[in-house]
């Protein structure tokens, strides 16, 4: 069975050092930067400046959406990530809904949440019904910054107060991508069981973060009784509970946990298959979770108390590394990531030293 583990989070203290440049960008220029990039400093104006980060889907698993968050944590300003609320790819593509364990992660990591729509596709020239190229509503997403920059509570406070719109949004969302079916030929998905959907979040802030935190719990259950094909594991899968300084409770999972006298190590895991290396997508996702596990007090295993020592592990197809420069220089950044935030680095089951 899955390993049990619980933890309390105060706040949040992390210094990245593998995020990537971020360009900046006139705030005249948001409507081309939200159509061409992944992650960029928006300023706004004389005054304000903020990074941004922007995700192709609520689903967290589709082009590495944490790492351009994560690529955002070393801006000393707000930090803010726009999501969809919905992703519909067409009859003969995906439909993804935004889920509250999204929100709350965004949340614990100080990350200002812009719920967002799309009002743009093209039509996907090798399917009949699927739809591509899709951009968000720039006018939306500009109101949304406008507020945010006279906002003076933190981000877990924004971030509940976009759920009470959030069935707005996803009204404004299925009309647009009505426009869109009617104006390229193609047919949706059921907009009835979206209404469904939509009827849930009408309920309010309180039930749509119940029944999501319903959807994380099971999805966290999956999740840790799952090999994701990405990884390769030794050690046991694990669910973890973590409860803020609001009593709020945020469900996810660890690849790995081992207990080694008053320490339990809590392992993110990243193996690649076809690469000398892991990604630096996939390693930036991994730091992210890393973010969180490096701020976790009084963690319990089967009512013990235990102190976390949180891990990165890294497994390749050869057992002997032969990098490149950059792949050297990137391993050389999350040593001295690892050293500075407390975590460890283990590299095809070695452990490596950061001194």
């Amino acid at each position: 069975m899955p390993t049990e583990i619980l933890a309390e989070i105060v706040g949040l203290k992390y210094t990245p050092l593998l995020c990537s440049a971020l360009d900046e960008v006139k705030g005249n220029e948001l409507k081309n930067a939200l159509a061409n990039r992944g992650q960029f400093i928006l300023e706004v104006n004389a005054k304000n400046k903020i990074a941004v980060s922007c995700w192709v889907s609520p689903k967290r698993t589709r082009s590495y959406p944490y790492a351009r968050v994560y690529d955002t944590l070393g801006f000393s300003g707000k930090k803010v990530t726009i999501i969809p609320v919905v992703k519909d790819e067409g009859f003969d593509g995906d439909r993804d809904f935004l889920q509250w364990d999204t929100i709350s992660l965004m949340s614990l990591l100080g990350v200002y949440v812009i719920i967002a729509y799309y009002v743009h596709a093209d039509k996907n020239p090798r399917y009949q019904n699927k739809i591509t190229n899709q951009r968000f509503s720039a006018r939306h997403v500009q109101n949304e910054i406008k507020e945010l920059l006279s906002y003076q509570s933190d981000a877990l406070h924004w971030n509940l107060s976009r759920i009470d719109n959030i069935a707005t949004m996803a009204e404004a969302a299925l009309q647009s991508y009505d426009t869109i079916s009617e104006k390229l030929g193609v047919k949706m998905h059921s907009r009835d069981s979206a209404l469904r959907r939509i009827e849930e979040l009408d309920k309010g802030r309180t039930e749509f973060m119940d029944s999501s935190r319903e959807r994380a719990r099971k999805a966290q259950q999956r999740e840790s009784v799952t090999d994701q094909p990405k990884e390769r594991l030794e050690g046991e899968k694990a669910r973890i509970t973590i409860t803020n300084y609001l009593g709020g409770k945020y469900y996810f999972t660890c690849d790995e946990v081992e207990v080694h006298g008053d320490e339990v190590y809590l392992v993110e895991a990243k193996h690649t298959e076809t690469d000398e290396f892991p990604k630096e997508g996939d390693i930036k996702d991994g730091l992210l979770k890393l973010a969180l596990f490096t701020n976790l007090r009084k963690v319990t295993v089967e009512g013990h108390q235990y102190r976390a020592a949180p891990f990165l592990k890294l497994t390749t197809r050869s057992r002997k590394l032969s990098l490149s420069d950059k792949q050297a220089n990137i391993l050389e950044s999350v040593k001295k990531e690892a050293a500075l935030n407390g975590f460890g680095i283990r590299i095809n089951g070695r452990s490596v030293n950061l001194t």
